[in-house]
């Protein structure tokens, strides 16, 4: 080795060595302040003030620790000190003794102040349910929350778990990022210490499983990432929208509420309500899963009552006996009804009412646009707080479908092409004086099961139905022949309704696998002789229709005029003494027809249909009577609703007093034709279909949100029929707030999937952008507006689903947060005061 190598070798070491000496020397005197910094804090905290009694030094000093246990922190490495523990990275003396925090804002620019007052929501012990506590003065800043795993943000700690409450104890805390980029500031509500920690706030670290204890899926720890992600929260923070100063009405302005509360009252006066609510019937104290009834078409012989009803001028008056002379159930005659709808048009053609309501509608769609700004982050979070709920899991009621298409097309298809393979020789059809089977009907047809498939069936809404409900009516007719109509998807024929049977159990097992789709079928009665409600009632019961998941509505077509030209009807008198009469003999003595009562325990609503595009008079107040309707022509709308309407309050009326079930008016409505329609089911109805048409009516519109009048909406039929989809106003009725549900009116024509309610629900979500959140929400109004039992709607939605607002709301059950109930229930109180100018009485519960 030359002696050049070895000198430089000796230098290296030597620069090595000093540079170790002196490296070792800084961080020992720096160990050394960092202990002795330390020791002066502590002995500044341990010191007894003057004039500090030892009681209260001891308080202090628990209460020191106990802050300093319970804060959340985050993990920093072993080998570096503490920065917040430095002296030189903090300010002086008066910083010690304050809470520590680093300013992420540049010197020289003024603080942005914004802080909205903070709504805390607590959770109930039972069944999540949640009051609201409103603290004045006390002001937090909104922040969009980061993610719970990864940061300690205020409104992540508040939901802090066990687990790491423990990790903390006697562990010096990094309060650095609490204090940076907003998430904190010192305005702190005296129920949140200055680190960010809720006090006196336990959470669970354990997740508890709904499953049967001892099973595989039973109490588990879960890691701490998916703990801070799935626990149960107790306080849910959100920004509140106050409009302050509160606006005065102008004189015009008043007029036009105390004009708008007339029609509120109005409806009111018509509208059937039970005299005890269901839930005060039956208390639900087990909100588990009701037990199915074993023999749904089990009949117990009652007792005739001695109640008599007549017809008179269209509508049933019922005594209390046949020497009775006092009417008992009272209703509105028709000249009273056509009086208070033509009130009704003149308010909302009235000009300074239509400014002020399209005025207030736009106000509450800007609302909940600034409330999603707000809170849309914090209602994902609370999501995720609900174990085992999510969109798919939740209930979801099919509140509008019409039960001759209540199958998809390829079901159809596949049902058929089965029949025809293993019934061949079944004896189906009476045509032109011969008996024909089934194999026959399609050799007539030059047809085999082989050439079937889906465009030939040709049952699917096609461009060609755009304003012709005429076409769409003939979609029914699978490949285009009547024949095949009256086999398959008919219940009066010769085979007595069997296939169609069969068909409806198919659709009902499929239902009853997704386990949380429920459905409202629709199902005709004509009014073209008494003895149809027997026969639908037999049909029902003989094939064993009953599901869990299905409950009935009779739709009534308005076909008078058809019926008319066919001379099967002399008066419109006639179809309504075919349809109300057989109800009101089997109300009251049940025995006169067993199977129909039986049945109606099962049905929850009347509706009335057809194309609510054609022309029409506008009806006057001083109409023909039903006896005296003789001509050709057909009713108007409003007319069929009155006349359905009244025989159906006053058969309510009947039915409830013996204890039976009651039916309610849920028509289609605003899907086209006048605004007349509208209004007409606006004083009678419970519910409508469909109701687009509001769009075009301010004044109907925001009627209809302060009434909650539920509206089973169908976006993708009215995209076949009447209207384009980007055009559909359900986005915007959804953003206002009005009781909106999504429906599949008939997935026969509509749509392609096994699953029509849910494709009705994905179309919307991506079309329209609505999130996991909105969506929920829309399954919930849907259950709401259904006409299921209270024990099934407690077990779906909880147990106490009748309540307003957030504490009729389970977000275990719903999947809705109770930030977004609180909002839509605060928004509509606010509102229903503003019309009433401040003396509105809002009961607690929802309207019966």
């Amino acid at each position: 080795m030359d002696t050049y190598t070895v000198h430089l070798a000796m230098a290296a070491l030597v620069g090595a060595s000093l540079v170790a000496v002196s490296a070792y020397y800084m961080h020992r005197k720096t160990l050394s302040q960092l202990l002795e910094f330390a020791k002066a804090v502590e002995r500044e905290k341990g010191e007894i003030s003057e004039g500090e009694s030892p009681q209260h030094f001891k308080k202090r000093r628990g209460h020191h620790s106990r802050r300093k246990g319970n804060g959340y922190y985050r993990r920093s490495s072993a080998s570096l000190p503490d920065v917040t523990m430095i002296s030189g990275g903090i300010d002086r003396e008066e910083k010690r003794n304050g809470p520590i925090h680093v300013d992420g804002i540049p010197p020289g620019l003024p603080r942005l102040h914004t802080l909205p007052e903070v709504v805390i929501l607590a959770s109930g012990n039972s069944g999540g349910h949640a009051t609201s506590a409103k603290r004045s003065g006390k002001l937090i800043r909104p922040t969009s929350p980061k993610s719970p795993v990864a940061s300690a943000s205020a409104f992540e700690s508040i939901e802090g778990s066990d687990d790491e409450d423990n990790m903390t104890d006697n562990s010096k805390i990094d309060t650095t990022y609490l204090y940076t980029n907003g998430n904190a500031g010192p305005n702190l509500p005296d129920h949140i210490s200055a680190n960010g920690e809720a006090m006196q706030i336990a959470a669970s670290s354990v997740i508890r499983s709904h499953s049967v204890p001892g099973e595989l899926h039973g109490v588990h720890p879960d890691p701490i990432a998916a703990d801070i992600l799935r626990k149960e929260p107790e306080q849910e923070t959100f920004a509140r929208l106050e409009i302050s100063p509160t606006e005065v009405p102008s004189p015009d302005e008043v007029e036009a509420y105390v004009v708008l509360q007339e029609c509120l009252e109005m409806r009111k006066r018509y509208v059937f309500k039970e005299a005890v609510a269901p839930w005060e019937k039956e208390v639900i104290l087990d909100p588990s899963t009701p037990k199915p009834n074993p023999e749904p078409f089990f009949y117990a012989p009652e007792g005739k009552s001695d109640h008599y009803f007549e017809m008179q001028d269209g509508v049933i008056h019922v005594y209390a006996n046949k020497d009775s002379k006092v009417e008992l159930f009272p209703v509105a005659d028709a000249i009273t009804f056509f009086t208070d709808l033509h009130h009704i048009l003149h308010v909302i053609a009235a000009g300074n009412i239509r400014t002020l309501c399209h005025h207030r509608l736009n106000l509450l769609e800007q609302k909940f646009n600034l409330h999603l700004m707000l809170n849309s982050d914090r209602e994902f979070l609370a999501q995720k707080s609900a174990p085992h709920r999510d969109f798919y899991n939740v209930r979801k009621v099919d509140t509008h479908v019409h039960h001759s298409a209540c199958m998809n097309q390829k079901h159809l298809l596949r049902f058929i092409k089965s029949k025809l393979r293993k019934e061949p020789d079944e004896v189906v059809i009476f045509r032109d004086g011969t008996y024909l089977t089934l194999k026959e009907v399609f050799e007539s047809l030059d047809l085999t099961g082989y050439d079937l498939n889906v465009d030939l069936l040709d049952v699917h809404a096609d461009k060609s139905t755009f304003h012709r409900f005429d076409k769409f009516n003939l979609k029914y007719n699978p490949c285009g022949q009547s024949r095949l109509r009256e086999i398959f998807l008919k219940q009066d024929n010769l085979i007595q309704g069997r296939f169609l049977g069969k068909l409806t159990k198919q659709v009902f097992s499929d239902l009853a696998a997704s386990k949380y789709q429920m459905a409202e079928y629709r199902i005709s009665i004509y009014g073209r002789k008494q003895s149809e409600w027997d026969q639908l009632a037999s049909w029902i019961i003989n094939n064993e229709l009953y599901s869990e998941n299905v409950v009935w509505l009779i739709q009534i077509p308005r076909l008078y005029n058809i019926y008319k030209e066919m001379g099967i009807f002399t008066s419109f008198q006639n179809i309504l003494d075919n349809i109300f009469i057989p109800l009101f003999e089997v109300t009251v003595d049940p025995d006169s027809h067993p199977q129909l009562h039986v049945f109606l325990k099962q049905v929850v609503g009347l509706d009335l249909v057809d194309d609510e595009s054609k022309p029409e008079r506008r009806p006057t107040k001083h109409m023909p009577t039903p006896d005296q309707w003789t001509n050709v022509y057909n009713p108007a709308y409003s007319y069929y609703v009155y006349y359905c309407y009244a025989n159906l309050y006053t058969l309510n009326k009947l039915r409830e007093s013996k204890g039976m079930t009651t039916i309610k008016f849920r028509p289609h409505s605003g899907e086209a034709g006048d605004i007349d329609h509208l209004a007409a089911t606006f004083l009678a109805a419970h519910n409508i279909a469909h109701g687009t048409n509001l769009r075009k009516s301010p004044v109907l519109q925001y009627l209809y949100y302060l009434a909650q009048i539920g509206l089973a909406m169908s976006p993708l039929s009215n995209n076949s029929l009447f209207l384009d989809y980007h055009r559909n106003p359900f986005p915007m009725f959804f953003l206002r707030g009005l009781n909106v549900s999504l429906s599949t009116d008939d997935p026969l024509q509509i749509h392609l999937t096994k699953e029509p309610l849910v494709e009705e629900y994905s179309v919307a979500a991506s079309v329209w952008k609505l999130s996991s959140c909105d969506l929920c929400e829309i399954a919930r109004n849907s259950v709401y507006q259904s006409g299921f039992s209270h024990a099934l709607k407690s077990h779906w939605i909880g147990k106490e689903y009748y309540k307003r607002g957030h504490d009729g709301n389970d977000i275990h059950k719903t999947n809705v947060p109770h930030i977004r109930l609180e909002f839509r229930d605060t928004i509509w109180k606010e509102e229903m005061q503003h019309v009433y100018l401040g003396k509105a009485i809002i009961p607690e519960e929802v309207d019966k």
